[in-house]
């Protein structure tokens, strides 16, 4: 029952930070409703998208008689004139209005305006900032699939070492071991590898460059091969010391993975672009 009940803190543990990291993230859907005879529309707006073609910015459907929108957008951190697009109703009846592909790591900010049965809406409402969205070229499912497995297990498998080191401590290096093993297959080799087909390079955190998810997944990896070098894969006649590193490896671990999901991540410079520089040349990380 102990362990039944510690598998279960765990499991909801994490779960929770996972839902909590994506629904932060800025390239998750920007989400919202409109309003029409006091019925809810649900919508989700896209902020990232692949570059095989542009992304496409969906409304709901509405039966009203006057219904109507338009996407304002232009290039992420440029002087472009904003360019308005009315939302039409394509083949499959989607009330969409499309974005122009951008190279990876393009960003587009875009609003949208509107009516409903003579209602103005505005999104995001005014005074708030632009939606933005993000380009990437795709990454086969071959290596992006294992890499979120792995590292949803890293960080279940870690969570379950702390909680070992609280109650458990028979079990704890096990976990340790798992989860750095998750930590460097996941995060350490395959990451590399999402980065490189996303965005054409390996790796773009410390000392390369500034981008959040790199020097997260490193510093979560540090964290327990310290850990474990520390506590070692042998039991000690005092733990004392074994908990208290494990705790805090885990409470960083945890709080390094709450930092929202690609923030200071790859960004096309648009203005070495005008200068002619190649796409590829001219992307930057650490910036929003």
């Amino acid at each position: 029952m102990k362990q039944f009940l510690l598998w279960t803190l765990a499991v909801i543990l994490t779960i929770a930070a996972v839902i909590y990291q994506r629904s932060t993230g800025p390239t998750y859907p920007f989400k919202g409703k409109l309003t029409q005879a006091n019925k809810e529309f649900k919508y989700k707006l896209l902020r990232s998208q692949e570059t095989t073609e542009g992304a496409r910015i969906t409304l709901p459907t509405i039966d009203a008689t006057d219904y109507q929108a338009t996407l304002h957008y232009k290039r992420y951190q440029t002087m472009d004139s904003i360019t308005p697009k009315a939302f039409i109703f394509s083949q499959d009846m989607k009330f969409e209005a499309q974005l122009p592909v951008q190279p990876a790591a393009g960003k587009m900010e875009y609003y949208i305006t509107g009516t409903i049965d003579g209602k103005a809406f505005r999104i995001p409402e005014e005074g708030e900032k632009s939606i933005v969205l993000r380009y990437k070229d795709p990454v086969p499912g071959w290596i992006l699939i294992p890499h979120i497995f792995l590292m949803f297990f890293a960080i279940l498998f870690g969570l379950r070492a702390g909680l070992s080191a609280l109650s458990d401590i028979s079990t704890m290096r096990k976990w340790v071991v798992i989860s750095l093993v998750g930590m460097t297959f996941g995060g350490m080799m395959l990451g590399p590898l999402v980065q490189k087909h996303a965005f054409g390079e390996y790796w773009t955190g410390f000392p390369y460059g500034g981008d959040f998810t790199d020097n997260k997944t490193l510093i979560m990896w540090l964290v327990w091969v310290i850990g474990l070098a520390i506590i070692g894969l042998k039991p000690k006649k005092n733990e004392m010391v074994s908990r208290i590193v494990v705790l805090i490896a885990t409470i960083v671990m945890t709080a390094v993975y709450l930092i929202p999901h690609s923030m200071g991540g790859s960004t096309l410079d648009y203005s070495k672009v005008d200068q002619g520089i190649h796409p590829s040349e001219a992307i930057e990380t650490g910036k929003h």
